[in-house]
């Protein structure tokens, strides 16, 4: 449930629709309507907003009224009024709503004071037919007639249709269409007529009858704030599906390719076979490479143990080679 307007009724007049059929509208003026109270579930067992319009000189206004207005920084205001709002749609003190707040083609309900007109008789005020014109009626052509019964109950019923005050009741008009509005000059147009005069404080409430337009602002039409949910949800909407036939079309290109691709890349699947013989040729050879290692280790490790070997049978065969030497020698002084 969202806050309402108080607006004042400027007067009637008609607007041009785009089939050129004209629709009679009372023209609403609303300015500088604020939040100046709340009132929570925890605090005060219910929840509410209070909303001042109408600008006033501040000597119009108590002392009690000056001291809260400045306690919140707000201009005294002329005229109050009190919302019921669910908790989801309350609002800060000082929020300032604009004519943004109902949008067009939406229904409304107004409640006002209807014009007074004054005492006025049973043929005015509740439509009665009155007396004959002639024939035995004398001076009370346009009475009312009787009243009430004779000696029981001897009163008159309370709300007997009588001659009275005609006029000055709070009225309210429900299911009136929102035909334009203008956030920048504060004006709203309501098709049909409104109770009050001209002048008059008029409040503006969602209609109960009838379903909330799904793009209405929540929590309220603040002035000068975009802040529909729904607004952003169809903006949302719009992005959502720009991208779903982003991606379609492009799905649709990339399936001749995709059927293409394969006819394409028939060598590259080779590619990978290639790739895998020379990675088993790589990992053989990383295989053989510590055997071969560890044959050359060992025929280093043979060749070692051998030179020793040689170099003891050389060392072995140098003496023998020299003694014979000196016997060759000694064998040819004696023949000498």
């Amino acid at each position: 449930m969202r806050s309402g307007l108080i607006v004042k009724k400027v007067g009637m007049t008609r607007l041009y629709l785009e089939d050129g059929t004209h629709v009679p509208v009372t023209v609403l003026s609303l300015k500088d309507c604020q939040v100046i109270a709340n009132q929570s579930l925890d605090k005060n067992g219910y929840n509410s907003i209070t909303l001042a319009t109408g600008e006033t000189k501040p000597k119009n206004t108590n002392k009690s009224q000056r001291e809260a207005f400045a306690k919140i920084k707000v201009t005294p205001k002329q005229k109050q009024m009190e919302f019921r709002v669910s908790e989801d749609n309350m609002l800060p003190i000082g929020s300032e709503l604009g004519a943004n707040h109902f949008v067009v083609g939406q229904y409304v309900d107004a409640t006002g004071i209807t014009i007074g007109k004054g005492f006025a008789g049973a043929m005015k005020r509740h439509n009665f037919g009155g007396l004959r014109a002639s024939h035995g009626v004398s001076i009370s052509h346009r009475s009312h007639g009787s009243t009430g019964n004779s000696q029981d109950p001897g009163r008159v019923f309370k709300g007997k249709k009588m001659a009275g005050q005609m006029g000055n009741r709070q009225r309210t008009i429900q299911n009136l269409q929102v035909v334009a509005a203008d956030e920048d000059r504060g004006l709203i147009f309501i098709k049909g007529g409104l109770p009050g005069s001209k002048g008059s404080w008029i409040s503006l409430k969602d209609a109960v009858k009838k379903a909330l337009p799904s793009d209405a602002p929540y929590p309220a039409g603040l002035k000068g704030v975009n802040n529909t949910k729904n607004e952003d949800d169809k903006s949302n909407q719009i992005e959502n599906t720009k991208l779903e036939e982003a991606s379609e079309e492009a799905t649709k290109e990339e399936i001749p390719a995709i059927e293409e691709a394969p006819k394409e890349e028939a060598p590259k699947e080779e590619a990978p076979k290639e790739e895998s013989a020379k990675a088993e040729i790589d990992k053989s050879a990383r295989e053989e490479a510590p055997k071969e290692e560890s044959a050359k280790a060992e025929i280093d490790k043979s060749a070692r143990e051998e030179a020793p070997k040689e170099e003891t049978t050389a060392a072995e065969e140098a003496p023998a080679e020299a003694s014979e030497q000196l016997k060759n020698d000694g064998k040819k002084e004696k023949e000498n």
